[in-house]
């Protein structure tokens, strides 16, 4: 035999040549494979090349001169058992496979019977329902059919005998008859308001078996409608009593929809009261309060404000509370040495950056001590304008540091901040600071603070006092010590583990990252993420960035952290609510920010007759100078609005049109043009196109760093508006003796100057009695026929007035000098 490779094979008795037989094969001098071919695989058995052949007593091991050179009997046995085991593994595994798909086949058969079974009990179940449901229906209908029958009176009626050659039925036959037409109908489905079978999902689609079919409910309804009817009246309805939200104002159709009542009988309600309204208009709450009760429901008022409960703060478990970090406000008068001493504690350089050598805004940092404590410090401003920034630092700190030089004495601000941190209610450290200078004296430091108030630890008091100076680092492990022992003290708490609640320290409108808050969290924990509201603004947290200009991912209490994500510029110290959705956050901010628009429509707009006529006339008194801000962080926006107001004073007063932070554009710059106002830009620029707009319209854009540059330049401005003060000088009287009417001069009068002088350029009086009777100047002044500039006292000569004739012996006239004076705003 030959396989169809044109090897010779040989075929072993047992093994018939078709698909699961073995095949030998050979090749020129050595058999390499056994082959083994199945129904569903070919198995090779290896063998080794060196194997010889041998003898044997199995007779299926052929003819030892045709096996291959190399096999031995025992060998060619062993490799026929592994071909005749492979092949029982092979059947085994075919008898398995059979037996799983016979039981599968079973099983889904079974599946197959069961569901039918449940499906037929579950139509049997059905038809019993339905036929159940049709039979007391039917006997409903009789019963009420027969109490109808009883109630009704029996009209007399003569008896009638049946016609029986006429074959007509009598009435009782009628009535079986119709009755076994209805049973007849009713049992072959011919009543389409029933349901009948069961409803398939064709029948729903394409309204098929009648259409739409009533609901349970409605079916009950309809009945009770029949009885009643049956009974000869009807039952009214049982009032539903509902509480029903009311505002301050609601218009009439909101109101009858929260009713459920009809609108036309609300508007019927309300002419009833007096109150011709339609249902369009919108009334106040107790007259709708009157409405209501009157209907029968009740009343439950509201307010816009309730928005708010949901960011109302809930008191934490004490459980719950861990300690945080103290957060410490540094304070004092300007050039104190504030910021050099924060510095100098957080090895930074801060100091040098500011603008004319001060702060201007609040900065926010955290510091982590040699001993491991980590304290979070507020750097507030020093100038007198930044009155409000240092009010926001002391209501939200924990302890108050105030920087006093010892070179210096207790200034103005110094005073200001004392004030603000007993109003605050928090505790006091007082630093010295420059105490490295020749000059410096602290004991006058104490006894100034002494007059405030203020008592030290070393002239027997509670206030801790700590000698430091930032240029040499003396004292500041002491500072920081007595800040430790402190905030010990105080033992301040907070829970990490809610929604986040903070105080915005500072805004600022950033170009390439939008609006940005710098926040202090002062309990629980702000995440990447949370949807929050503060003050007129909402928004979600897209990132947090810590003082270190390091992105993180959340921010705990007493953290100090710049936020990425508003909608809009918050307010600097407005308060930070994480809310659960964003539609509360925005119906928040929209609430507070109408608030705020109608408080100041309500500031600025007259009332009364009298506000009227009080605001025209101080409009015609007062001379404003229109300004426009735009400044870089919104704290220094706010300083300088409130140090703008304080500029004037009953005849000039600065108007600041409008403030914002960001650069300064084409709408600004329209807006100025518009109210013919200057810009003044603080730390910020125009961009070019409002650059190029200013040029073209001849609006002034003024930039400044320093505040204190800004603010005289302002005064300077304002000045301008100043009108100048008139100083009258007299110079002299003199007495009409007689009166002379002279052709072409008219009426002159001799006089004889009795005091000073009488000169031609000065203005003159004419008093009649003491009374001014006329004001004017000189026509001409002579002396005997001379024209003269000047008359001394004691002597005669002739004037005669501009325009006035009305001149008398006895009159007195004032001679007297005017002379302008510049004045300029204190």
């Amino acid at each position: 035999m030959s396989d169809s490779d044109g090897k010779k094979t040989l075929g072993l008795r047992g093994a018939p040549s078709r698909p699961g037989n073995v095949k030998q094969s050979f090749s020129h001098g050595r058999t390499k494979n056994v082959v083994v071919e199945t129904k569903r695989k070919r198995v090779v058995v290896p063998k080794p090349a060196g194997a010889k052949p041998g003898s044997g007593n199995n007779p299926s091991l052929g003819d030892p001169s045709k096996r291959p050179a190399g096999i031995t009997d025992s060998e060619m046995e062993r490799r026929l058992k592994a071909v005749q085991a492979a092949r029982a593994r092979e059947a085994e595994e075919a008898e398995a496979r059979e037996a799983e798909e016979k039981a599968r086949a079973e099983d889904r058969e079974r599946r197959r019977a069961e569901i039918e079974a449940k499906e037929a009990e579950e139509r049997e179940r059905e038809e019993s329902l339905k036929a159940k449901a049709e039979e007391d229906e039917r006997r409903k209908q009789e019963a009420e059919a027969a109490a109808v029958v009883a109630a009704t009176p029996a009209a007399p009626a003569a008896p009638r005998t049946p016609n029986i050659k006429s074959g007509a039925p009598t009435p009782a036959a009628r009535k079986k008859e119709s009755d076994r037409e209805e049973t007849s109908k009713r049992n072959k489905g011919g009543d389409d308001s029933r349901r009948s079978g069961k409803l398939t999902l064709n029948q729903a689609l394409t309204g098929g078996e009648g259409g739409r079919q009533r609901s349970m409910a409605q079916m009950k309804r309809k009945q009770e409608r029949q009885r009643q009817k049956a009974m000869g009246g009807s039952v009214e309805r049982e009032k539903v009593v509902r509480n029903v939200n009311l505002p301050p104002a609601i218009m009439v159709s909101e109101l009858a929809n929260r009713m459920a009542e009809r609108v036309g009988a609300v508007v019927k309600a309300l002419m009833n009261n007096g109150m011709m309204v339609t249902q369009n208009e919108t009334i106040d709450a107790d007259t709708a309060e009157l409405i209501i009760e009157e209907f029968g429901h009740k009343v439950v008022r509201v307010s816009d404000a309730d928005v708010e409960d949901v960011i109302k703060e809930a008191e934490d478990d004490p459980k719950d509370l861990v300690t945080r970090p103290p957060v410490i406000t540094i304070m004092g008068h300007v050039d104190h040495g504030k910021t050099s001493l924060l510095d100098a504690i957080r090895k930074a350089k801060v100091q040098s950056g500011e603008a004319g050598g001060i702060t201007q805004h609040i900065g926010a940092y955290q510091v982590t001590t040699d001993s491991g404590q980590v304290l979070s410090f507020l750097d507030t401003p020093g100038h007198a304008a930044f009155t409000s920034m240092r009010s926001r630092g002391a209501q939200v700190t924990d302890i108050v540091v105030l920087v006093v030089a010892a070179d210096d004495a207790v200034m103005p601000q110094t005073i200001e901040a004392i004030n603000h941190a007993k109003a605050a209610k928090v505790p006091m450290i007082v630093a010295i600071n420059k105490i490295d200078k020749y000059e410096a004296n602290p004991d006058k430091v104490r006894t100034d603070l002494l007059q405030h108030e203020v008592i030290v630890e070393k002239m027997s008091g509670e206030t801790q006092d700590v000698e430091v100076s930032a240029t040499t680092g003396q004292g500041l492990d002491e500072l920081l010590e007595a800040i430790a022992l402190q905030a010990e003290l105080l033992e301040l708490k907070a829970n990490p583990n809610r929604p986040a609640i903070g105080a915005v320290i500072e805004a600022q409108l950033d170009v390439g990252r939008g609006p940005v808050a710098t926040v202090l969290i002062q309990n629980g924990t702000l995440r990447q993420g949370d949807i929050f509201v503060v003050g007129e603004q909402y928004g979600k947290v897209r990132a947090l960035i810590n003082d270190q200009g390091e992105r993180i991912k959340e921010a705990g209490p007493s953290v100090p952290v710049e936020v990425l994500g508003l909608n809009g510029t918050p307010g600097a110290g407005d308060v930070l609510n994480v809310t659960g959705t964003e539609a509360q956050a925005r119906e928040i901010a929209q609430y507070r920010a109408n608030a705020a628009k109608d408080k100041r429509a309500a500031a600025g707009a007259a009332t009364t007759l009298e506000q009227l006529m009080a605001n025209a006339k101080a409009n015609e008194t007062v001379s404003e100078l229109p300004l426009l801000i735009k400044a870089d962080v919104q704290g220094s926006a706010e300083a300088i609005v409130q140090a703008m107001e304080k500029i004037g004073n009953e005849e000039v007063r600065v108007r600041v049109l409008h403030s914002g932070v960001g650069a300064i554009t084409d709408t600004d710059v329209g807006l100025a043009e518009a109210s013919n106002a200057p810009i003044i830009g603080f730390n910020v620029r125009a961009n070019a196109s409002a650059r190029a707009t200013a040029n073209q319209k001849g609006v002034e854009i003024r930039y400044y760093s320093v505040i204190y540059d800004m603010v005289d330049d302002v005064k300077a401005a304002a000045s301008g508006l100043l009108s100048n003060e008139i100083r009258e000088h007299f110079i002299g009287y003199a007495t009409i003796k007689e009166v002379f009417k002279v052709t072409g001069v008219g009426k002159v009068a001799g006089c004889l100057v009795t005091e000073g002088k009488a000169s031609r350029a000065a203005g003159v009086r004419l008093l009649r009695d003491d009374v001014v009777i006329h004001e004017g100047t000189l026509k001409t002044l002579k002396r005997f026929k001379d024209e003269v500039a000047e008359v001394p006292s004691g002597q005669e000569c002739g004037m005669a007035f501009e325009n006035y004739e009305d001149i008398r012996p006895g009159d007195v006239i004032e001679i007297f000098t005017r002379e302008e004076v510049v004045r300029t705003l204190a």
